[in-house]
């Protein structure tokens, strides 16, 4: 799963090196933390959040594959 945002994240941005994906496993839920460049935000975000919706209904799919949650918090 960490694999797969950090590959989407980096061909988002500007600055793909500044890009951490960070995951926590507890049980069926599986917690990422995506950390972007604050002039990248914007790119990973979208317009009305719909680029961030995208990433999350894709983890989302994923994760359902192997029976669990997934939760994504983007930040800078």
């Amino acid at each position: 799963m960490k694999a797969l945002i950090e590959i989407i994240a980096k061909e988002l941005v500007d600055n793909p090196d500044q890009v951490k994906v960070t995951e926590e496993v507890e049980k069926d839920l599986v917690k990422i933390e995506l950390v972007v460049a604050d002039e990248d935000m914007g790119k990973v975000i979208g317009k009305q959040g719909k680029i961030a919706k995208a990433i999350r209904t894709v983890a989302k799919a994923a994760a359902t594959k192997n029976n669990q949650k997934v939760t994504i918090e983007i930040t800078q």
